[in-house]
């Protein structure tokens, strides 16, 4: 068996050169079919231009994709050859039907090999040395070095074997993987479109496991990367993926499901896909990976009023609820922010999370977990949930959550604090007992009143102190740490600007509503007196009202002076 050696490439573009130079005036004089032959000698012309093109470009025999290219091209050309001397025959007879098909089909041909030659061209790597532009740049690599290796990769996905898109796809990830930051100037210098094409369930497994992998990559890394992805259409490709496809397919697109999502201005377009059923249903069934990401996805959406009600009624609620007790961190995280979005959103959503006993789940989880960003998505659920009065109740007579409220407040993060204080101030109904237990954060509270950011923490953390303070127990307590009185007189300074007078005189207000004089002393002593008159003076709300009580205190032990002197006698 003789083995076949396929001829140089300069030979074989001068043996396209040649027979397009004699095809052309050629096809001018055939008669038949006249239209097709016009339409063919377009196509023609245009290739001529190409291929002198390339023969112009410095690098083109280098590149090993005309290897293939040229060849397929050579016999192409060839077979049109063939036809328009069959056409120009008088003698020759066949089919006026076969020759259109046999037109239609040449002239499909020529059209493919034209794409991939202009791509070729367009992509500039003919014009760059394969010494450089096939092996991967260094990190110091310039970025028009890189540009062209993303060009040449493309190229070959594009219009390669199947080795070669491989290979190139291989390279990508690589790239991808090795230096994420890339992933805006593949946006700019690829071809997005092609990788999403590459989605398709026609196309090759492993090509198709790549491309989602790359298309996950693309859209998380980058704000310009993931619009490209979205724009290119990759939503309804991803979700027909993890609605049939195998779990390494489905957990990957799920991924870029989910970064897709966390932009708002992408996330309403999951509803005209009939993507909310598709990720509840891997909420529901899926692996531990792809519940993580589904549910991430769903809780970037929620906020979306046509999304809540898609999930309202494909029964989303009971299956997000049951996520919260997953055991596993990150899924149990990204439901404890969906249950809050939901639950702040209607009291139609908090009743269908309560009926889920997701108030029990959460608590639970509040207890279990030491991640602070579950701890705040936690509270944010409950917060929303205690809007209803029942729930506000519950949660005042529950005295480890109300513990656990105290330490959080006393240690937490700034966020788990303000979360913490607000909730602590809804609980107006809490007993005296559990008043009594958690009197040790009102050292915290007071140091809260003095913080001006976030808005509403100094309001919040007046609203708790007070409602502490209605408890004997605790009014003695707090006077007798000189930290929190020095630090409540300096709120009631007129100077100081930093605290809204209201606040701290409303403190003093509860504290002397118990007539203790040992807590009108202390107050007195401080300093707290004076700064009330001045408050007074300056018709500051509520001042005028403390001040009194502190008079009628006054008053009121005078007289009990004065009535056991005269039973005395």
């Amino acid at each position: 068996m003789h083995s076949t050696v396929a001829p140089p490439p300069a030979e074989t573009l001068d043996q396209i050169t040649s027979l397009l130079s004699r095809l052309l005036p050629s096809s001018l004089s055939i008669k038949s079919f006249t239209g097709r032959w016009q339409i063919l000698r377009s196509k023609l012309a245009a290739l001529k231009s190409s291929v002198s093109e390339i023969s112009d470009s410095p690098h083109w025999s280098e590149n090993q994709l005309l290897l293939t290219l040229l060849p397929n091209l050579l016999s192409t050309l060839r077979r049109i050859e063939n036809l328009a001397d069959q056409c120009s025959d008088p003698n020759f007879v066949t089919g006026k039907l076969l020759m259109q098909s046999d037109l239609d089909m040449a002239t499909n041909w020529i059209s493919k090999q034209i794409h991939d030659v202009d791509l070729l061209l367009r992509s500039g790597v003919l014009k760059q040395s394969n010494a450089i532009v096939l092996s991967r740049p260094g990190p110091d690599s310039e970025e028009e070095d890189l540009g062209f290796f993303i060009r040449d990769l493309f190229t070959r996905l594009q219009i390669g074997g199947i080795e070669f898109k491989k290979k190139a796809m291989e390279s990508l990830l690589e790239l991808l993987e090795n230096d994420e930051a890339l992933a805006n100037l593949v946006a700019e210098e690829g071809n997005v479109g092609y990788l999403i094409h590459l989605l398709d369930l026609n196309a090759h497994p492993s090509l198709r496991e790549q491309a989602v992998l790359v298309i996950s990559i693309l859209a998380s890394v980058s704000e310009k990367s993931r619009k490209c992805v979205f724009e290119e259409g990759a939503l309804g490709p991803l979700l027909r993926i993890i609605e049939s496809s195998s779990l390494a397919f489905k957990e990957k697109a799920v991924m870029a499901v989910e970064s897709i999502t966390a932009d708002p201005d992408n996330a309403w377009a999951i509803s005209a896909y009939g993507g909310v059923s598709v990720l509840v249903e891997v909420c529901k069934s899926g692996s531990v990976v792809a519940q993580s990401h589904a549910i991430g996805a769903i809780s970037n959406m929620a906020s979306i009023e046509e999304i809540r009600v898609c999930l309202g009624e494909d029964g989303a609620v009971p299956v997000i609820v049951q996520l919260l007790s997953s055991g596993h961190e990150k899924t149990q995280e990204k439901a404890a922010q969906c249950v809050s979005i939901l639950a702040s959103s209607s009291d139609y959503f908090r009743e269908m999370v309560l009926k889920e006993r997701g108030l029990q789940k959460l608590l639970c989880l509040l207890h279990e977990s030491s991640n602070s960003s579950t701890l705040e998505h936690v509270l944010r659920a409950i917060y929303s949930l205690s809007a209803l009065e029942s729930t506000a109740q519950l949660l005042s007579s529950c005295s480890s959550f109300v513990i656990q409220l105290s330490e959080l407040i006393r240690h937490g993060t700034l966020v788990l604090q303000q979360l913490s204080v607000s909730l602590l101030a809804n609980l107006s109904s809490m007993s005296e007992g559990n008043k009594r237990a958690i009197g040790g954060c009102m050292g915290s509270l007071v140091k809260l009143m003095e913080v001006i950011k976030p808005v509403g923490m100094q309001e919040k953390a007046t609203q708790a102190l007070v409602l502490l303070l209605t408890v004997k127990s605790n009014r003695k307590d707090f006077v007798r740490d000189e930290k929190n009185v020095m630090r409540l007189v300096k709120m009631l300074d007129p100077k100081n600007e930093t605290v809204s007078k209201k606040f701290p005189v409303a403190v003093v207000a509860a504290i002397m509503a118990g007539w203790s004089q040992d807590c009108r002393k202390r107050l007195v002593d401080a300093g707290a007196y004076v700064n009330l008159q001045r408050l007074t003076e300056m018709e500051v709300a509520g001042a005028k009202k403390a001040l009194q009580r502190f008079s009628s205190n006054r008053l009121k032990t005078i007289f009990t002076r004065t009535w056991r002197e005269l039973t005395e006698k």
